[in-house]
């Protein structure tokens, strides 16, 4: 009897890794039976053999096997090495179909792969090119660059020389001064005059947003709404008819102020003076939630910024990897008048940059947010810089309207806004404290007040109802309280990842999923399942519309009964319930605290697990620092324009 050929080891890891498109784990275990062990052996014949496998699906499978041909050379380099074969997929998507060889040519390249350590980049580089030296100048400059890369992912934009060189040395590279050297050479880091190191990329945009910003203040005109119009719009006080003034007056203008403060009233007020005076305003803000508020209090259409930009899906091509970039830029710059954007401070700097390149000279860009809650999750600062500069007009609105109809949300989050947890005493049960003992308490009270005490004493479905938590991990993370709400909410069978009715979350941007794209912190509910259990496509109904996930967009999928503060950003809901456990103590930061207490609409539950450390770290700590230098660039181009 022939025994079968043992399967080849890279392909086995690069089925199992997903990185074949369409080849779920079910038909991956598959495979061996069916004799295809090894790449040679993909033939259309060979994936007919496979159980319900027709001759059309098999064409498909072939296809996009060919197609991942990258991939899999990627993997024939990282799994003899002993790293993850999963990695492949990340490398081809950031250095394009040229990854095999790019990587043959520098396996330090590697290191610009998020996940990737540099003991990964060493042993695939001893696999790529034996006999390769530790001190190779390829090796030393790429190091350069993953430092870089990890502060960034820390949300700095910017890091002092000799503390780069000081984490070089921990990696034996040789001479840090001359790898910083290198790397300079190579356009790869920016050194400022100031002797701080920058990745390109946001070095780049911070000066872009510099010049942005120089170039609407330079540029727009005044726009006429009528003095007597003006005095008397929409009821404002002082403060917020001053807001609406400055905004019509100069190109770019910031709008700030805690909840209950008037600013969503003040911005339907210049919008509507705005139109009366003929001009034309686009409302966007980074998520669909989001935007979906600023259109209903507008009463006008409001997009996701980056609908509004044009955001092109990923390609590769040539090489080189890119996110497609967005249609609307300097060559093809928006058509309004008037750009308003909300929750300004989830704006990174590379998304600034975007949005300031693609206004036109003249445009008034109006920048609305809360700088106390926590900064976007991509580096820089952009609203807290453009604040801190003095560059640009700044009205912050402080007088607490809402606090007049009830308002305990808004009360206990102003009082947090300033460095105090301020004691709930409500009998509306606007706000309402559940302390606990534990973890495991907090994620039990969780459960119950999501799927009985809210909705029966509140009348607000269990639907309406998120959670937010600072961590993934632990009885009260992410995680377990998902899979304790799906058991409670939506069972379903158990033989798939996600069943209708689940509600999620998205991880990353897919503004390519048809035919409405989504970004990252969205949350929707899943309508519909394809048929098969491991890599149908899920149909999802977000605030933006309804869009198909399929591919390697499903593992950017979650369960999002329980999402974090940071995924919670940018969105609001009916009613909130915040669980804060004791692991989350060196998490918890006065934004963090703010941003979670205020994505509650009509009704918040504080499940309080942690003790004396939210008073704490209310009251001592502060937004944690970010390097950036963004204001010392405003105020050198707004100076220079002046």
């Amino acid at each position: 009897m022939t025994q079968p050929s043992p399967s080849d080891p890279v392909f086995v890891a690069f089925c199992d890794a997903g990185l074949w498109p369409g080849l779920g784990k079910r038909l991956a275990g598959e495979l061996a039976g069916a004799g295809i062990t090894g790449p040679g052996d993909v033939t259309t014949a060979a994936l007919t053999a496979l159980p319900k496998v027709g001759p059309q699906r098999a064409g498909r499978l072939l296809s996009s096997f060919i197609a991942a041909g990258p991939a899999l050379e990627v993997a024939g380099l990282l799994v003899p090495a002993g790293v993850d074969a999963r990695l492949a997929g990340r490398a081809v998507d950031l250095l394009g179909p040229a990854a095999p060889r790019l990587l043959r040519d520098d396996p330090w390249r590697l290191l610009a792969v998020t996940g990737v350590t540099p003991d990964d980049a060493d042993r695939v580089a001893r696999v790529a090119v034996p006999g390769v030296a530790r001190d190779d100048a390829r090796r030393a400059r790429a190091l350069v660059g993953w430092v870089l890369a990890g502060q960034a992912r820390d949300g700095h934009t910017v890091d002092a020389r000799e503390d780069v060189e000081g984490s070089l040395a921990a990696f034996g590279s040789g001479d840090a001064s001359a790898a910083v050297d290198a790397a300079v050479e190579a356009a790869s880091v920016v050194e400022a005059d100031d002797g701080t190191l920058g990745l390109a990329r946001y070095a780049e945009a911070e000066d872009g947003i510099a010049q942005g910003i120089a170039r609407l203040l330079a540029t727009a005109e005044p726009i006429a709404a009528g003095g007597k119009r003006t005095r008397n719009a929409g009821g404002l006080d002082a403060v917020q008819l001053s807001a609406v003034t400055a905004a019509l007056g100069g190109g770019v203008t910031v709008l700030t102020g805690g909840p209950g403060t008037g600013k969503s009233r003040t911005v339907a007020t210049l919008v509507a003076l705005a139109e009366a005076a003929g001009r034309t305003v686009a409302l966007a803000a980074p998520t669909g939630r989001a935007a979906k508020r600023l259109e209903e209090l507008c009463d006008s259409p409001a997009s996701t910024l980056h609908r509004l930009l044009g955001a092109q899906p990923r390609q590769a091509g040539d090489g080189v990897s890119f996110d497609g970039g967005f249609t609307r830029g300097e060559d093809w710059p928006l058509d309004e008048d008037v750009v308003v954007v909300d929750e300004a401070s989830m704006l990174d700097v590379e998304l600034a940059d975007a949005l300031l390149t693609a206004c036109a000279d003249g445009t008034h860009l109006v920048l609305v947010g809360d700088a106390a809650q926590l900064p976007s999750i991509g580096p820089g600062r952009v609203l807290g810089d453009l604040i801190d500069s003095g560059t640009v007009p700044v009205t912050e609105l402080t007088t607490l309207y809402r606090q007049h109809e009830g308002g305990t949300i808004a009360r206990l989050a102003t009082a947090v806004r300033g460095g105090e947890l301020a004691a709930v005493d409500d009998p509306t049960h606007e706000v309402v404290v559940v302390p606990t003992r534990g973890s495991t308490e907090a994620a039990h009270r969780v459960v119950q007040l999501v799927t009985d005490s809210i909705p029966r004493a509140l009348s607000i479905p269990a639907a309406s109802v998120q959670v937010v938590t600072p961590v993934h991990r632990g009885p009260a993370g992410t995680q377990a309280l998902n899979a304790a709400l799906k058991a409670a909410l939506n069972p379903g069978t158990g033989r798939r990842r996600f069943d209708p009715g689940d509600r999620v979350v998205a991880t990353a941007n897919h503004l390519e999923a048809e035919p409405a794209g989504y970004a990252n912190g969205e949350v929707g509910t899943v309508s519909a399942v394809g048929d098969d259990p491991t890599s149908g496509a899920v149909t999802v109904e977000f605030a933006s519309g309804p869009a198909e996930v399929k591919g390697k967009a499903l593992g950017d999928l979650v369960h999002g009964w329980a999402i974090t503060v940071h995924r919670a950003q940018g969105s609001e809901f009916p009613a909130v319930v915040v669980v804060l456990p004791p692991e989350a103590g060196r998490l918890l930061s006065r934004p963090l605290v703010y941003t979670a207490l205020t994505r509650a609409q009509q009704h918040l539950s504080v499940v309080h697990a942690a003790g004396p450390a939210v008073a704490r770290a209310v009251r001592q700590v502060g937004a944690l620092p970010r390097r950036t230098r963004l204001v010392p660039l405003l105020r050198e181009y707004v100076g220079e324009a002046r």
